[in-house]
């Protein structure tokens, strides 16, 4: 049987970028996934600051001139955000030597010199290492966590442009707006999120930020067109639609043997939902980390690369922002637009720390506190109460 150097399971964007990265310092690698040449169709978009600066310009979609926040006023953000083009993406993240086979894995076993994944045609793949990157699925980690997951979710269309223009103007993209949404005492409340393609149409979503469990989608849709319809828009039930949920709480697995990657290795940001980018700037790093320790066999590689996944700093920055999660799970609806009115007021040095500071505990403490500081007493003894659970 033919042993690959890394067998990578699950082919989105993360799973390709770490299989494109140790294709690239010479590991023998294969993609497995049930669909590998299906289109990615979700939406993925970053801070141009958090993305490779290697990455050519054809993967980025749209970059708007401005991006803006609002909660109780606007604030214009310096930091640009662009949307990804996902087919300029699998390209850039692509590699000559690497194979990509179609199939679905069961389970993997593992001996002292490698593992065997099973497929549920009856097949076999050997590799030195696995990596699972089948995203919250952990199809390899275990499957997800039994609890209840805090999710995102969203629900969106593609609208002209031009009909938009009063609800997000030309070369403009909105990370998030509070403004007009539904939100009296017995809604979830959801906010605005709106990202022009670059092509004539922008993707307009009603998003909950997160909720355990996440917001149907029918509310969302009834809230979005709530939204609309005061600004005169109506939705004919015939636009192109976006339904987005993932999970934003799951904690990093415990697996030894093998190497999950991107949402499977808990890498999603608790507060954003995002988690291209950090897969994009770490997958170089963890393939050569898999490469230097690969001779001693895949337990040794799979400690390296964890080690790279999960430095003491990371695992440290990741437990401050769940605990600001479990603030914003326990926060009543109305005191969430003064909530990121204080957190878009800060220096946006603070914002960055908190939003994109994976490993900076210092920043991400200090993003955190001087929130704390400025936030109402009523928050104040929520977000400490919270805090220490």
């Amino acid at each position: 049987m033919h042993v690959q150097d890394v067998v990578v399971v699950g082919g989105g964007p993360a799973g390709f970028a770490l299989a494109g990265a140790c294709a690239r310092l010479g590991l023998s690698t294969t993609v497995l996934d049930p669909a590998p040449g299906r289109p990615w169709r979700q939406t993925y978009a970053a801070w141009t600051d958090e993305l490779p600066i290697d990455l050519p310009g054809a993967a980025v979609r749209n970059c708007p001139a401005r991006t803006v926040a609002i909660a109780e006023t606007r604030h214009e953000l310096s930091r640009r955000y662009a949307l990804l083009d996902n087919t300029a993406l699998r390209d850039y993240l692509q590699h000559p030597a690497l194979t990509v086979c179609q199939g679905s894995a069961i389970t993997v076993a593992h001996t002292h010199d490698g593992s065997l994944v099973q497929l549920t045609d009856g097949g076999t793949l050997a590799a030195r290492l696995v990596v699972d990157a089948t995203g919250d699925r952990r199809t390899l980690c275990g499957g997800r966590p039994r609890r209840p997951a805090a999710e995102q979710t969203a629900y969106g269309v593609l609208l002209p442009s031009e009909a938009v223009t009063a609800l997000v103007p030309a070369e403009e993209a909105v990370f998030m707006d509070w403004r007009h949404a539904s939100n009296g005492p017995a809604d979830w409340p959801t906010f605005l999120y709106a990202q022009p393609l670059g092509d004539g149409r922008t993707l307009i979503e009603e998003t909950s930020l997160a909720r355990r469990p996440g917001l149907g989608y029918p509310e969302l849709r009834r809230k979005l067109a709530d939204r609309l319809g005061q600004y005169g828009i109506s939705l004919s039930g015939n636009e192109t639609q976006e339904r987005v949920r993932f999970r934003v709480d799951d904690p990093p697995p415990s697996v030894r043997g093998l190497l999950p990657f991107g949402a499977a290795a808990g890498l999603v940001h608790p507060a954003t939902g995002f988690s291209v980018a950090t897969a994009l700037a770490l997958a170089p790093r963890l393939a050569e980390a898999v490469r230097t320790a690969l001779p001693a066999g895949p337990h040794a590689a799979a400690a390296a690369g964890w080690r790279v996944l999960w430095s003491p700093a990371a695992k440290a920055v990741h437990a401050l922002r769940r605990s600001g999660l479990r603030v914003l799970l326990a926060l009543p609806p109305a005191d969430l637009p003064r909530f990121f009115e204080l957190f878009f007021a800060m220096p946006e040095s603070d914002q960055a720390h908190y939003l994109s500071g994976r490993e900076d505990v210092r920043g991400t403490a200090a993003a955190m506190a001087g929130l704390f500081k400025h936030a109402p007493w009523g928050t104040r003894t929520r977000m400490a109460f919270l805090g220490r659970l």
